[in-house]
């Protein structure tokens, strides 16, 4: 993880299982990160807890290599009541994933909260599909959503830091 320098700038990507979308979230991020010099604590979650423990899915795995981002020691965990006051920002990957968090967000809690995508302009409340019961070509897309989004995500942090708003 990158350290937390930046006014305790710390980024959370949910998803359901965390195999698939979180992670690629988080590796896309820490990618785009990397090359804003942004400096921030990055990670990935899911609201379910079908896979503790687990590496990303090998479809997953596969399609951030190929697009020169390494999400091998990713390990799926489940959203926790400290997240809301350890990250700055959680992002779901969509609406059903966004309800869950909110719901367990706690009242006062230092998260803000918000769908991943609310980061490109234009894409405002859009889910990034689920690509499990799919196909290469559906992580493809994944992966063009979440790299998108993390690319309109660090130009946007880097400007507001915390109180970046989404």
């Amino acid at each position: 993880m990158l350290s937390q320098k930046r006014s305790n700038l710390a980024v959370l990507f949910v998803c359901l299982g965390n195999i698939c979308r979180s992670p690629m979230a988080e590796g896309a991020f820490r990618s785009a990160a990397a090359q804003a010099d942004l400096d921030c604590e990055i990670d990935s979650a899911g609201t379910a807890s079908y896979h503790l423990g687990e590496a990303p899915d090998p479809r997953a795995i596969a399609t951030a290599k190929a697009n020169a981002v390494d999400i091998r020691e990713a390990k799926g965990r489940q959203l926790e009541s400290e997240d809301f006051e350890r990250f700055s920002h959680i992002f779901a990957l969509d609406t059903a994933n966004l309800a869950g968090i909110r719901a367990r967000q706690p009242k006062g809690a230092r998260a803000k909260v918000a769908l991943l995508l609310d980061a490109v302009p234009g894409r405002v409340g859009e889910p990034v599909a689920d690509p499990y019961y799919g196909g290469e070509d559906d992580f493809d897309a994944v992966w063009q959503d979440v790299a998108l989004a993390a690319q309109h995500l660090a130009e946007r942090l880097k400007e507001d830091g915390v109180s970046a708003q989404f």
